[in-house]
C-alpha cells in the first residue's frame, strides 16, 4: 500500500495523519464524558471559562481532557520533526519507524491515562516517546550537517 507515492510504512505523513486522527478521537471521547458530567453537576458552560474551573468533575472526565491537552503539547515537536525530515529529504525507513513508534507510544499513553491512569506507566510511555523524539532529532540534525 502506498501513501503519497511512498510505501505506507516509509512515509512520515501517514503517522502524522494517524496522530491527528487519534487526537480527534480523544476530542470526541473528552466531550462524550465532559458534557454529561457537566450536566449532571448542573454546571453552566460559562463556568468553564477559567483553567481549573472544572476540577469538580469526575476523574474519568478530567483525565481524558488532560490527555487531550497532552496531545496538543509534546506532539508539536513530533509534527516539527515530520516537516523538517520530509522537507529536507530525510524521509527514510528509519525516520518513518521512529514516527510510527512515537505514534504508537502516544496511543498507549492515551489509553493508560484515559482508563487505568497509573502514573508510573504513563511516565514510562511518555519517557520512551521523548527518547524516540530525541533520537529522531539527533538523526535529522546529523543528516542536515552532511
Amino acid at each position: 500500500m502506498t501513501f503519497q507515492g511512498h510505501l505506507l510504512l516509509q512515509s512520515l505523513l501517514a503517522p502524522a495523519l494517524a496522530l491527528v486522527i487519534w487526537s480527534l478521537i480523544i476530542w470526541i471521547w473528552m466531550y462524550a464524558l465532559r458534557i454529561p458530567a457537566m450536566s449532571k453537576a448542573k454546571l453552566d458552560p460559562q463556568d468553564a471559562r477559567f483553567p481549573g474551573s472544572l476540577n469538580m468533575l469526575p476523574d474519568s472526565a478530567r483525565q481524558v481532557a488532560d490527555n487531550y491537552n497532552h496531545l496538543m503539547e509534546q506532539p508539536t515537536i513530533f509534527y516539527a520533526l515530520v516537516m523538517v525530515s520530509y522537507l529536507s529529504g530525510q524521509e527514510t525507513s528509519f525516520t518513518a519507524g521512529l514516527a510510527w513508534a512515537y505514534v504508537g507510544l502516544r496511543v498507549v499513553h492515551s489509553l493508560i491515562q484515559n482508563t487505568i491512569n497509573r502514573v508510573p506507566l504513563r511516565f514510562l510511555t511518555f519517557a520512551l516517546s521523548t527518547i524516540v523524539l530525541m533520537v529522531w532529532a539527533v538523526c535529522v540534525a546529523l543528516g542536515a550537517m552532511g
